[in-house]
């Protein structure tokens, strides 16, 4: 390198260092695994003109100055956060969804209401008429037979063909009239060829029987039939074998027998039907 390019070189450095730019041909310290890296290029070539330290003059010295401080504010007191309280959330229970119960002893109005036009059970499809039952509603006796027949599905009332006949005659034999008994089924709906109400059946029916008992609350209930002894009182004995016994019925009592219409189908059997009307009218008579 001779003399005049070292006195070119030396003045560019000088000119760097004015400007506070040192060290920039030196290399960083490499890593393991990696090529060196420069740190700047070649300075560029100078001009042919004067040399760069009589082209521009060093920048004036600044001298610092300490920046103003704020004043700090005060502090503001944070801004009290008034609770929200707000009224409980209500518990939802399942038997809100329930329909209020009514005030009072339900009415047996009330429960032909809610039986209505009744599709519990397969016999809805084959009936005529659904017979819910006749006669006082604060009787203190209350027949419950098994199902109606034709004649009953025909009329919508209980016990009005053959067996009902014979029904009215055994109670006019111990001083009872129809108007002062109330009389039901098992079932409201005629089973087809006057058949025994199956299991299905006597369970979608029989609810609507128990609170026609429970709004009646009569001093005495006749089981007319095996279908009745079985639904009232759970007995499966035969009829003829528990008939005239008296059972306990919740607050009530009841009494087994046979069916007027069994009696028409086995006219010597008469006496056993007789036999217990007796027993009924000496219970309502308290002897």
């Amino acid at each position: 390198m001779n003399n005049e390019t070292r006195k070119e070189l030396t003045a560019w450095l000088e000119f760097y260092q004015e400007l506070g730019i040192e060290g920039f041909y030196r290399r960083k310290p490499t890593t393991t695994g990696s090529a060196p890296i420069l740190e700047a290029a070649r300075p560029p070539q100078p001009m042919a003109a004067d040399p760069p330290k009589h082209a521009l003059s060093p920048a004036p010295t600044r001298t610092a100055t300490a920046p103003t401080p704020t004043p700090l504010k005060p502090a503001v007191p944070p801004v009290p956060v008034t609770a929200v309280i707000r009224p409980p959330m209500p518990v939802v229970s399942l038997f809100d969804a329930a329909p209020a119960r009514r005030s009072g002893p339900e009415t047996l109005e009330q429960i032909r209401q809610d039986l209505g036009d009744c599709r519990r059970c397969k016999l809805a499809p084959t009936r005529k008429t659904i017979v819910f039952g006749d006669g006082n509603p604060h009787a203190e006796l209350v027949f419950v037979g098994e199902g109606p027949g034709a004649d009953e599905d025909e009329q919508g009332l209980p016990f009005v063909g053959r067996a009902g006949k014979l029904l009215n005659r055994m109670m006019e034999t111990v001083g009872l009239k129809r108007q002062d008994v109330y009389i039901c089924n098992v079932v409201k709906c005629r089973p087809p060829g006057n058949r025994t109400p199956e299991t299905d059946e006597v369970e979608a029916c029989s609810p609507f029987l128990y609170r026609q008992i429970e709004a009646i609350k009569p001093r005495l209930v006749c089981c007319l039939g095996a279908p009745a002894v079985r639904t009232v009182l759970g007995i499966k004995e035969g009829i003829t074998k528990i008939h005239g016994r008296f059972y306990d019925f919740g607050s009530t009592r009841a009494l087994a027998t046979v069916h007027p219409a069994y009696v028409l189908r086995n006219p010597r059997e008469e006496k056993i039907l007789r036999e217990d009307f007796e027993k009924i009218r000496d219970f309502l008579q308290g002897a």
